[in-house]
């Protein structure tokens, strides 16, 4: 490596092995490893290599990643300078990266450190030697990735005889010789769940009935002693649990169903009522996001990234509309940003959407705010200072505008983020003014979301009480007052086509669900004519 005799170079020996086999024995691939380097740096004591007696070892890990206990302990002593060379037995041991390898060796120069492969004897500080070694890591690499590749062909081989494959085991079973079993105990609060979930019909309320209940979800324990787990259910991985058909003894792999070898745990008729029941609930809240004025549901976050959900109140016959953030739900500190009014944030996002394109589209742009807003804008960040638009990249080549040409869709498209200037406003109510419905207007957004809520919720009733449920059961299942049920179940009847007209705000103000329930005729051509009133 043509360094002066007088010279002492620090060396250091780095050892790695990608599997945890045969670790527990005496003697290891490992120790074999270092024998080798350390060897190495004795024939070229005359060279004045000097071995440290630090020892860098990482066993069981994956050479695709930096992310080594030994390997970063080894790179702070290059950054120290108290290494001068570091030494492994083959290239691949240190990474099979060739995006890594450059880094490493990057660091190394930095700081004067050579490294040197004891079965492949490289310089590094010649540019032959990075060409050998780059081109030696691009086949290291070559052959990772031809390794992952036949590990996947494994797995769904395996998924589609039924075969676990291992990962997380889900609640109510354990792996036990590699085989998903089944433990009694947590069969049944699996499912407690489902049948509990049928009885209260919303999963954050079950989410908060388990916690109340002191139902935790499994600890488990990882390879690194880390304990995870047994925490409170949260409603995403509630919803995941009702939605896994694991439980019915099946492997789902890429949207395909297959018979597994585990024992099932639930019923099929039980875990197709759940299915049912969330399926309904997840029309429910789509009619209810169409029908909300709320321009921004769903894309609303605010620096933090939590979440800013809309909701209103309402004072002296006014509705008041806000976006609150999910860290005030949910009883979390949420900062300036916990609230702030709708409409001026709605007016300000949507101005500059269309500034913006009108000055770089030369497509027609939407008609309607929401259309633009579905159609132009990916996410909103809330800052106390500013607003942050993240846009669509492919406004050019989308399909929004009819007759779009080559030249249009040559059109460059908008930049990713847009930022413009926003001062939270104050929260307070604008007084004196009082809308009231006119049978020849059109409903508000507030109004079309209580009465399609009211639909939906009267259907579900109706098919209840078709499955042979009484209107007292129901509300009592509900928490509500039976007259209350019977009041709304004509709505279970609504014409398709007058449900469309309220989606689409086109029905008079004065349909609401009171009226409409109460003089609902039983032909939907009747019904039809209301709209058009």
């Amino acid at each position: 490596m043509n360094i002066a005799v007088s010279k002492i170079l620090r060396c250091t020996v780095y050892t790695r092995k990608s599997t945890e086999h045969n670790l527990d024995l005496a003697f290891t691939s490992l120790d074999a490893q270092r024998e080798a380097c350390e060897a190495y740096i004795r024939s070229q004591a005359s060279e004045g290599w000097r071995l440290l007696g630090d020892h860098y070892d990482d066993g069981g890990l994956s050479g695709a990643s930096l992310d080594r206990p030994a390997l970063q302990a080894l790179l702070a002593e290059v950054r120290a300078r108290k290494v001068d060379a570091v030494v492994v037995y083959k290239v691949d041991r240190l990474t099979r990266s060739l995006a890594d390898f450059a880094k490493l060796i990057e660091l190394f120069d930095a700081h004067a450190v050579s490294f040197v492969s004891v079965t492949q004897s490289f310089n590094t500080t010649t540019s032959m030697g990075r060409l050998t070694l780059n081109i030696l890591l691009s086949f290291a690499q070559f052959e990772r990735e031809v390794i992952g590749e036949r590990v996947r062909d494994k797995v769904a081989a395996s998924k589609r005889k039924g075969i676990w494959v291992g990962g997380p085991v889900p609640l109510g079973y354990a792996a036990v010789n590699k085989t998903a079993v089944v433990v009694p105990a947590d069969a049944e609060t699996v499912r407690m769940i489902f049948t509990r979930y049928l009885e209260i019909g919303s999963v954050q309320v079950l989410a908060q009935d388990l916690e109340r209940s002191g139902i935790r979800t499994r600890e488990r324990r990882l390879a690194n002693g880390r304990v995870i787990g047994g925490g409170a259910f949260g409603v995403g991985g509630l919803a995941y649990l009702l939605r896994n058909r694991f439980y019915l003894g099946e492997v789902v792999y890429r949207g395909e169903t297959f018979r597994g070898d585990q024992e099932p745990i639930l019923d099929s008729g039980l875990f197709a009522a759940v299915q049912a029941r969330l399926s309904a609930q997840a029309l429910e809240r789509r009619c209810r996001i169409r029908g909300s004025s709320a321009l921004l549901a769903g894309s609303l976050f605010d620096e933090h990234g939590h979440r800013m959900t809309p909701t209103h109140s309402n004072k002296r016959g006014v509705r008041y509309r806000y976006y609150v953030s999910q860290a005030v739900l949910r009883q979390r500190s949420a900062g300036p940003l916990g609230r702030v009014p709708a409409p001026e944030l709605e007016s300000a996002v949507v101005g500059a959407i269309r500034r913006h394109l009108e000055e770089n589209a030369t497509d027609p742009l939407p008609d309607t705010d929401r259309e633009l807003i579905k159609w132009h804008l990916l996410r909103v960040t809330l800052s106390t200072k500013a607003v942050m638009l993240h846009l669509r990249q492919d406004v050019a080549d989308t399909d929004t505008a009819a007759g779009s040409d080559d030249a249009m869709a040559a059109t460059a498209a908008p930049p990713k983020t847009l930022t413009i200037p926003w001062a939270v406003p104050a929260i307070a109510p604008v007084k004196g003014v009082v809308h009231v419905p006119a049978y020849n207007t059109p409903m508000k957004p507030g109004s079309r979301e209580t009465l399609l809520v009211a639909i939906a919720k009267a259907r579900r009733w109706i098919k209840k009480a078709t499955q042979g449920q009484s209107f007292a059961e129901i509300a009592r299942r509900e928490g509500i007052a039976e007259r209350h049920v019977r009041r709304l179940a004509p709505l279970a009847f609504v014409s398709p086509r007058l449900i469309t007209a309220i989606i689409d705000g086109a029905a008079p103000a004065a349909l609401t669900a009171t009226a409409l329930a109460t003089g609902l005729p039983y032909s939907w051509a009747e019904q039809e004519q209301l709209s058009a009133k």
